[in-house]
């Protein structure tokens, strides 16, 4: 490494680049006290810590930028760090996004929706919850209690009558007039109070509301709100752990085992525990480091923040981490290192859970392991297939046709890593030539960028995979990438036409006449089969929405004065395309909006 001045470097906070010889940044860090900080880093010959000397040794240079406080050292380096995802920060990736709850109570009627970011809008944010299938079961028993409208009113009042949510009694149909505001405000208190944990006012108040109508005789009603009262009980009192404490708290724990680190965060919600996240980080400095740095990185995102966060550990900067927070969320949020009490034994749970999480994930990635060794065998295959691509193409008789790539990493489906292609030089309906294309566009790319696959499996039989081993030969890459062809499993029909028989998923290697078929029911076949479904499916998706563009393009973009901006404002308040087509002219004209003389040439196109 490179001499570098301690002498010269301030005692204030700021972040500080470790660069390697050709300028890469290796590491963003921040420090309260930057030449306290580094004299850490470059007495590495006197520090026992290998962490410190596995860092070190690769660094040639250290730049520094001075800020006026730590909140905005620890702001600088979450910048930074998204900017040049250097090697060897933390990247944070989730498989699935959160999913929260959103009430607007500055709407006179306000409804539920499930959203995935956070906003700071002044809306009221639930969650965040387990999945958004577990998240949208329950709404469905809320909505049976307190039925709250589902849809924008604009959207409702185009009908002439209440939705099917109001004929089943999911829906109080406020947009139709069915229901006064105050009455619907003291649905929406119901639910706010279900959300909140304060369970036993809405019990007392159902049953209040119970007694006054079997008293009146009205015993149906009495009867739904009996139902409604179970209901309650079953579903939103069934909670994986209940404490006292009724306020949002994230409790953290840590896990390390060598340079790999599981952090798991928990989420409480009014006391009660609704959702765990598990990370699994390649990590080789401190865990005071690796907590800081991962607390800017999650919180620095669209997700719920809490009253709380408990830390296992201690790090640098909590006070900072703490006002930092407070702003996000603009009320106050506490960040505590707990050393007895109930938070320490919330502390030792998130602990264990991620010692489990770390054993559970080393359990999967030899059970994966054991699927790419299985397809490695079975295939015949040179290598192991550690990158699986798959492409297949999507046309409806030469129109729009696109191509689709989709990646299996080490046993794993990596969406971030799909890919969509556009055929550019294929005109009509041909298959093989798109599929050239877009293997020669993806396999040039990939040399060009040191980024080729192991294996590729093509969606098709022969014909595909003679396609794809040309496409090799052109490139020279016969024999440095594995290849194979998946034909799609047939259905055979007796006389009468009645299916009797599903036939085997046949792989076509090339220079082998016979398919190879794979037992089934096994892992190995399974992943195949996900890849090619995965292709498929994200061909087929691209597909509708790029021909779904071109149908819009041809009908509304050849109208005079009908730019992109007003298709997107004409679609929103008729709906669809059909309805457009079908409007009166007194309906275009009264669109908000819209000029008298563009709904006349819109009326004017459509009925010619």
């Amino acid at each position: 490494m490179t001499t570098f001045d301690l002498r010269r470097q301030p005692t204030s906070a700021g972040v500080y680049l470790m660069k390697d010889a050709a300028g890469e940044i290796l590491y963003v860090g921040k420090a309260k006290n930057l030449r306290a900080r580094l004299r850490s880093y470059l007495q590495a010959e006197r520090d026992t810590r290998p962490q410190i000397k596995f860092l070190m040794e690769r660094a040639a240079s250290i730049e520094t930028i001075v800020t006026d406080t730590e909140k905005e050292a620890l702001i600088l380096e979450n910048t930074l760090i998204k900017k040049h995802r250097p090697r060897y920060n933390i990247h944070l990736r989730d498989d699935k996004t959160f999913v929260s709850l959103r009430i607007d109570l500055r709407n006179e009627f306000p409804m539920m929706e499930v959203v995935r970011q956070v906003r700071q809008d002044g809306a009221r944010y639930f969650g965040p919850f387990a999945s958004s299938s577990a998240l949208r079961q329950t709404l469905k028993e809320i909505y049976r209690i307190f039925p709250l409208r589902h849809y924008p009113p604009a959207k409702c009042r185009q009908r002439g009558r209440p939705c099917l949510f109001y004929q089943i009694g999911q829906c109080s149909a406020p947009c139709h007039g069915h229901i006064s505001a105050s009455a619907y405000r003291q649905l929406v208190d119901g639910v706010l109070a279900l959300l909140e944990g304060r369970q036993s006012e809405v019990l007392d108040a159902l049953h209040q509301r119970m007694s006054t109508a079997a008293n009146a005789q009205r015993y149906e009603e009495a009867a739904t709100l009996r139902d409604h009262i179970h209901a309650i009980g079953k579903t939103v009192e069934q909670q994986k752990s209940v404490r006292y404490r009724a306020i949002d708290q994230d409790v953290v724990g840590i896990f390390r085992q060598g340079g790999e680190v599981e952090v798991v965060v928990l989420f409480y919600r009014q006391g009660k525990l609704t959702a765990r996240r598990n990370y699994n980080l390649n990590w080789q400095l401190d865990e005071d480091e690796l907590l800081a740095e991962f607390l800017t990185q999650f919180y620095g995102r669209d997700v719920p923040i809490p009253d709380e966060v408990v830390l296992p550990i201690k790090v640098e900067g909590t006070a900072a981490i703490s006002e930092w927070l407070s702003e996000r969320r603009n009320r106050k949020v506490r960040v505590l290192v707990p050393q007895r009490g109930e938070r320490l034994r919330l502390v030792e749970l998130a602990n264990r859970n991620a010692q489990e999480a770390w054993q559970e994930r080393g359990s999967r990635d030899e059970a994966r392991r054991r699927v790419i060794a299985e397809i490695k065998q079975r295939l015949h295959l040179q290598r192991l297939p550690q990158r699986m691509e798959c492409f297949d193409v999507s046309t409806i008789q030469g129109q729009a046709t696109v191509a689709s790539m989709a990646v299996v990493q080490d046993g794993e489906a990596v969406p971030g890593e799909y890919r969509h292609y556009k055929v550019k030089t294929v005109v009509g309906t041909d298959d093989y030539a798109a599929l050239q294309e877009v293997l020669q566009r993806r396999l040039q790319r990939g040399l060009e960028e040191d980024n080729l696959p192991d294996f590729i499996l093509i969606d098709g039989g022969k014909g595909q995979l003679s396609v794809l081993t040309m496409v090799l030969d052109e490139l020279n890459l016969t024999g440095q990438i594995d290849i194979a062809g998946i034909a799609k499993a047939r259905v055979k029909a007796n006389v009468r036409g009645s299916a009797v028989e599903r036939s085997e998923e046949l792989f076509f290697l090339p220079g082998r006449k016979n398919p190879v078929i794979l037992r089934r029911g096994s892992a190995a076949l399974f992943l195949l089969e996900r890849l090619r479904d995965e292709a498929h499916r994200f061909a087929i998706t691209h597909h509708r929405k790029v021909r779904g563009k071109a149908q819009l393009k041809s009908s509304l973009s050849d109208i005079p004065g009908v730019g992109p901006k007003r298709q997107r404002a004409l679609l929103k308040h008729f709906g669809s395309l059909k309805k457009i087509k079908a409007a009166s002219l007194a309906d275009l004209q009264a669109m908000p909006g819209l000029p008298v003389a563009i709904a006349e040439e819109i009326y004017r196109y459509f009925n010619s």
